[in-house]
């Protein structure tokens, strides 16, 4: 087993993202799974994708996570080189990798997610082999989803260490709710109390009001303003939480859809114009894009306004890519922002 290696020194502030990577098999085209012997590969997961999209955004990332010890583990880790992310942190060692299937959606056909994850690797690795304080080092924020926390036993606790041991460090910690209901599976009934204790820790949470309504076990649906009343029920509940950041998404078809984005503070509620969306490309990451950019809008200073714009820009633009990661770059999401229009640009 390869130990970990030191980060990097940098004076950007570092950014540590932890879950699992995985390999992303989907046909190609819109075709359904297997419709021709052929699958389209891409590399990515949900923390992964953050930490790409930050770093291709000019910040020092870094991954934690296990792949295996072998050719397929090590171009995963590769990828995100390649991009820019610190894989210092990312453990090489004997074990499988997490897969997932992607059937991509068409018209009123929605997409589907065949998940191929169990006893990977990254979710056997024991919780006492992360070495939170070392890989923390230097970290201004610590990223990560409630995905860990469904994927079993181990890697539940591993993200609880890892929250605990960044408050303690003086890390900033960022959470996205992202409840799977195929991932929990047999353990769902677990899953209100273990959201509820991350949640607890993090001072930045993506999530809307059914996340808040399954971690508190209250339903906001029938308010005018769920979002809203939402959020004052996770202030009221988490002292440490200072923001609540979400997607809307309202759906005509599997490639028109309409995208805005949300924000609550303590004192007020933020939120975008909608954006339409017209001939979707590739939506899976999309809310990782959104998560990449508010990081990145705070890092830069940004208000909290003009980094919900911002966040908002990345998810949209987001669909426009094939794969997992958002790979444009700032100037991209503020031309978005600027209505730059769509001549060539020579």
């Amino acid at each position: 087993m390869k130990s970990h290696e030191p980060p990097p020194p940098t004076d950007r502030p570092r950014i540590v993202c932890f879950g699992e990577l995985l390999m992303r098999l989907s046909p190609p085209g819109r075709e359904l799974p297997l419709q021709s012997p052929r699958f389209d590969v891409h590399f990515g997961g949900a923390e992964a994708n953050v930490a790409a999209s930050l770093a291709i955004l000019g910040h020092a990332s870094a991954m934690v996570s296990a792949l295996p010890d072998h050719a397929i583990g090590h171009a995963c880790a590769g990828e995100l080189r390649r991009h820019g992310v610190d894989t210092g942190g990312v453990r090489h060692t004997e074990g499988r990798m997490g897969l997932y299937f992607l059937a991509p959606g068409a018209m009123h056909r929605p997409a589907e997610v065949i998940y191929d994850r169990a006893d990977s690797v990254f979710a056997r690795t024991p919780t006492e082999a992360w070495d939170w304080p070392r890989l923390l080092a230097g970290a201004q924020w610590l990223h990560l989803s409630g995905i860990n926390l469904a994927l079993g036993e181990a890697t539940a606790q591993a993200a609880l260490a890892a929250v605990r041991a960044a408050r303690a460090g003086g890390v900033r910690v960022s959470f996205d709710c992202n409840y799977r209901g195929k991932l929990w599976g047999e353990r769902a009934a677990q899953a209100p109390a273990l959201l509820r204790e991350v949640v607890a820790e993090a001072e930045l949470v993506f999530g809307g009001e059914r996340d808040v309504a399954l971690i508190l076990g209250r339903d906001f649906a029938a308010t005018d303003d769920g979002f809203h009343r939402a959020a004052e029920a996770a202030f009221a509940a988490w002292p440490r939480l200072q923001r609540l950041a979400t997607t809307a998404r309202r759906h005509r078809s599997a490639d028109e859809q309409d995208l805005l984005g949300r924000l609550a503070q303590r004192d007020r509620t933020l939120a975008t114009a909608p954006r339409g969306l017209i001939g979707i490309v590739d939506r899976i990451g999309s809310g990782d894009a959104f998560a990449a950019g508010l990081l990145h809008g705070l890092l830069r200073d940004m208000d909290d306004q003009a980094a919900l714009d911002f966040a908002l820009a990345a998810a949209c633009l987001k669909h426009s890519v094939p794969g997992d990661v958002n790979l444009l770059r700032e100037a991209d999401m503020r031309a978005f922002l600027a209505d730059g229009g769509f001549e060539v640009r020579r």
